[in-house]
């Protein structure tokens, strides 16, 4: 716990400089932690490849129902995050207020829907179903592949490379030391002089024996659309949809759209490949017929720290080193929450058994 009244300020090296090291380290040095940011280089990797889909209630999943909790609880903490976020850095977070719409093709697609739409009001979080006419009400660009599917006001978006341009600035102003140098397996603690926190995403299980076989990379494929004059406009708000039996989803940015995103497990390999692009393509046109006249300004890779459970992996490793990884696809969804409870960690508190390291057996002290 950092001390007060004029004694020694404790040290922190975050260890990883995507969102959430970058919301951790942060929130740390505004306790009054003395902090340095250690990251080859900073605001990159999953991070800067990221949709930045802020959609609890759209990514629920039967069996899930932990991991829902815990996304609506940062879903809560997002606008006042995002507010102070923009206030301490000078500059946007990247907040995109509109809600979200999920769409459906075929008649398969569609009872999938229903079947979440049910899921969710048995758990009390009940969506609006809608046809595909009241669905292009509210998108007019969906094309007429589009059968039905829900509004979900609530689950909304960030710009994720505002935010991590916002959050880079706000820590920086709030003393954090960015080193620009990665942290080797092996290096402790006490080499730091000061308390540990892992936060190096799908590369966090080779820097702790604990985490080893906790955490592993699941490759995702994105693409970035300029939208192009005359070109049917950007939709206001996210479209998440299922085409087929495979998802795709589509955020708006200024002046264009994120369309991702593939999964597989390939190691660490951040290589986008044909077959992702054409995919992705194929479906978001789908759904999007206007998107043909749009540039593809970008195509890349990421890989999400994925858990055994899916649930982040959040707590004390032994008496100096915390983890803040695994938060598989809901890293940017989740930052708020997460740096709330380091710093909760950091101040003597605990965190709900629910994320954990402990629920895996491996914790020291």
């Amino acid at each position: 716990m950092p001390a007060q009244g004029g004694s020694k300020v404790e040290d922190l090296v975050v260890v990883g400089g995507g969102v959430i090291g970058l919301s951790c380290a942060w929130r740390a040095a505004q306790a009054g932690w003395h902090v340095t940011l250690r990251d080859p280089a900073p605001a990159s990797g999953s991070s800067w490849v990221a949709g930045g889909m802020l959609a609890p209630v759209t990514e629920a999943w039967p069996g899930e129902e932990g991991l829902l909790e815990l996304g609506l609880s940062s879903l809560e903490l997002w606008p006042g995050f995002a507010e102070e976020l923009s206030a301490a850095a000078g500059q946007p977070a990247g907040l995109h207020p509109e809600g979200t719409v999920v769409a459906a093709t075929g008649s398969g697609d569609r009872a999938e829907l229903d079947a979440l739409a049910t899921h969710l009001a048995r758990l009390g979080r009940p969506v609006e179903r809608l046809s595909g006419r009241e669905l292009r009400r509210l998108e007019p660009g969906l094309g007429p592949d589009v059968r039905g599917g829900l509004s979900v006001p609530g689950d909304l978006s960030v710009d994720n490379r505002a935010l991590l341009a916002a959050l880079r600035a706000a820590a920086e102003k709030a003393g954090v030391a960015v080193v620009e140098r990665a942290w080797a397996p092996g290096e402790t603690a006490d080499d730091a002089a000061g308390t540990v926190l892992i936060c190096a995403g799908a590369h966090s299980a080779s820097l702790h024996p604990g985490l080893a076989g906790l955490v592993r990379p699941v490759k995702g494929e994105i693409l970035r659309l300029t939208h192009r004059h005359g070109a049917f406009p950007v939709p206001t708000r996210t479209v998440r949809a299922l085409v087929d039996g495979r998802p795709v989803y589509l955020v708006p940015r200024p002046g264009g759209l994120v369309v991702g995103a593939t999964q597989s497990e390939h190691g660490f390999d951040t290589e986008p490949t044909v077959g992702g692009v054409r995919d992705l393509l194929r479906d978001a046109e789908r759904i999007l017929p206007g998107i043909a006249e749009y540039t593809l300004a970008e195509a890349a890779a990421g890989l999400r720290p994925g858990s055994p459970d899916n649930v982040p992996v959040l707590g004390r490793l032994d008496g100096r080193t915390l983890v803040a990884t695994g938060h598989s696809r809901n890293g940017i969804l989740l930052a708020p929450l997460t740096a709330r409870l380091v710093v909760g960690l950091l101040e003597g508190g605990s965190v709900p058994a629910t994320v954990d390291p402990a629920r895996f057996g491996r914790t020291g002290t």
